[in-house]
């Protein structure tokens, strides 16, 4: 009886566990931003690469619309570039290049590509729009997204970006917004045009993970913690069961 004590002591604190992994909601995350390097300004042929050294140095290229690489974007307030799944800003340095910068106007197909493939990649967009005129960033239905969060920057005030009312099917929009956009599912690459032209806005990519880094999934901990309960009935069974025999 001692030894079917103990294993049943066992099997609850374990259990315990389980259910604590079932109930966890969702959580915000610390996200890895990129440190962008080296840039080519072109209207239709642009580029830019940099890396993300929190996933490892991870290679990070952009082709598309290029303005510049802007070395004076402020990613403050943290209140606007956080939210939902997203902890932390991207880093504000001054003098080091932090946003791509865009003006968008025309056709060309802006793609992001990572090294390897990355899990619920992170969009941190500046100033997109201004008043009186509505920007966005269109995408393509294979790229769903969610805003985790918005309102005003620091640099050029404004208010959050948006998507629905008076916003294109897939794309999210500002009138001088600002936000951060979380893209759901695993991606090697991204793309997006941008058919409004204003001056200008700026963007950055961030990941809190990479695909297969042996994060179990939700699924998996819900799993988890249906079979440590199972395991507690069968013991309990079990218990009963020699308590009647004696």
């Amino acid at each position: 009886m001692i030894g079917l004590r103990t294993r049943i002591s066992i099997a609850v604190s374990s259990g315990t566990l389980g259910l604590a992994l079932v109930a966890m909601p969702a959580s915000a995350g610390t996200i890895d931003w990129t440190t962008w390097t080296t840039g080519v300004v072109s209207s239709t042929a642009g580029s830019a690469s940099g890396t993300i050294p929190g996933l490892g140095g991870l290679s990070v290229s952009y082709t598309g619309e290029m303005e510049a690489l802007n070395s004076a974007i402020s990613w403050l307030p943290d209140t606007t570039f956080t939210g939902g799944t997203v902890s932390n800003a991207p880093p504000t340095a001054v003098g080091s290049p932090e946003a791509i910068q865009l003006i968008g106007g025309g056709t060309v197909v802006d793609t992001i590509t990572f090294a390897a493939p990355v899990v619920d990649p992170i969009l941190a967009i500046i100033s997109l729009g201004q008043g009186g005129i509505t920007a966005n960033f269109t995408f393509t239905p294979s790229e769903p997204f969610t805003i985790e969060g918005g309102g005003p920057s620091s640099n050029f005030g404004g208010s959050s970006i948006f998507t629905g009312s008076g916003c294109p099917v897939d794309a999210v929009c500002g009138e001088e917004g600002s936000g951060v956009v979380q893209f759901n599912g695993t991606f090697s690459s991204i793309t997006w045009t941008n058919p409004v032209a204003e001056n200008y806005y700026a963007i950055t990519f961030g990941a809190a993970g990479l695909a297969g880094s042996g994060v179990p999934e939700p699924s998996s901990m819900a799993l988890l913690g249906a079979g440590v309960v199972g395991l507690i009935a069968r013991l309990w069974k079990d218990r009963r069961s020699v308590a009647a025999r004696l």
